[in-house]
């Protein structure tokens, strides 16, 4: 800012360890799941209902995990039974559980249909080698030869490697509807761009705001496109959510995010998502003055070395910022001999 102090702050200083719990709020208790990445946790969330808990995604379906919820079940939560899990959106590190709530422990899956059906779609669709869908979206977007190399003769990433399989049934969420949950009444409200029909959860009895992904503290949501639908634009997606999203926040929001601290100071934090995709892809056109594929556009948009453990998540976001640029009108691309779409800026 101007040297002023942020308007952005962290009322907690730490996280729960594993197995416990912060009281962020009358009834709200904040706890955290291990995950095997850079990205090493995921936030989750327990309402006190009274008789029970709603829980507010999951983690991992690991040995861990289940063990670190077991001792949560027996301390923190003191013993009483899940009846509900609120998924707010499809990924592994907040679904995964979902199912072992439900057939282990009779809880009720709330969660939006998109969200719903990706996950039980992508829990039964397990590969031993990538898809040719899926190769030819790597060569589309330009991935590195080594690393395409590589993937070729590895058995990929399967969902089901870390979810839970998912019993048929579900309560559909959806934009505007109220939950009632640890003595509040929470409005949904659907973002998109990091994943799609994503919910976020905003009390209307005080302060508090339940936003998985949708809205975290000092990182910004990976933004990617994938072969499922290679044309997509998450970015475009993620800008409408996050100025529709806007419109609601108050400085005095608490913000319990997917991941990182909570954190007050929402208008501002807001701006910040909106600016730095604005800013990254205003650099990303300057550098397609020469045409590029997506694999070559790491430079302007991260600023910073790709590691191998960071290259397919970066490799997505590079994609799905060149495709908002081609769908802005503000590049074009074409096809190389090899298969790589080559965009340039208009």
């Amino acid at each position: 800012m101007d040297g002023g102090r942020s308007p952005i702050a962290y009322p907690f200083d730490a996280p729960p360890a594993p197995g416990e719990a912060v009281e962020v709020a009358e009834g709200v208790l904040w706890l955290r799941q291990p995950l095997p990445m850079k990205l090493d946790h995921v936030n989750v969330y327990a309402l006190d209902d009274g008789d029970g808990w709603t829980l507010v995604d999951t983690g991992f379906d690991t040995r861990k995990s289940r063990a670190i919820w077991q001792q949560a079940l027996a301390g923190p939560l003191k013993g009483k039974p899940v009846r509900r899990v609120i998924a707010t959106h499809h990924h592994p590190d907040h679904i995964g559980l979902a199912g072992w709530f439900q057939t282990d422990h009779g809880a009720e899956l709330v969660t939006t249909r998109t969200a719903w059906l990706f996950a039980r779609m992508l829990t039964l669709d397990v590969q031993d080698r990538p898809a040719p869908e899926t190769v030819a979206y790597w060569k589309a977007a330009g991935m590195a030869p080594e690393i395409l190399e590589q993937r070729l003769a590895e058995r990929p990433f399967n969902f089901a490697d870390c979810v839970a399989p998912m019993p048929l049934g579900f309560t559909r969420i959806r934009q505007g509807d109220r939950i009632r949950a640890a003595g509040r009444s929470w409005e949904v409200h659907i973002g998109n761009g990091h994943a799609p029909d994503h919910a976020t959860l905003w009390s209307q009895d005080d302060n508090l705001v339940l936003s998985g992904d949708q809205i975290i503290a000092s990182i910004s949501s990976n933004l990617g496109v994938y072969a499922t639908e290679p044309e997509a634009d998450p970015v475009g997606d993620w800008l409408e959510a996050c100025e529709r999203l806007a419109t609601l926040a108050r400085p005095d929001h608490l913000v319990l995010g997917g991941h990182k601290l909570p954190f007050t100071g929402l208008p501002a934090r807001m701006a910040q998502l909106i600016d730095n995709h604005h800013g990254a892809l205003d650099r990303l056109h300057g550098f397609l003055d020469t045409p590029r594929t997506a694999g070559d556009c790491f430079p302007p948009l991260f600023k910073r070395k790709i590691g191998a453990g960071e290259y397919g998540l970066a490799l997505v976001e590079a994609m799905a910022h060149c495709l908002h640029l081609w769908h802005q009108g503000r590049a074009s691309r074409e096809r190389r001999a090899d298969g790589a779409w080559l965009f340039r800026a208009r």
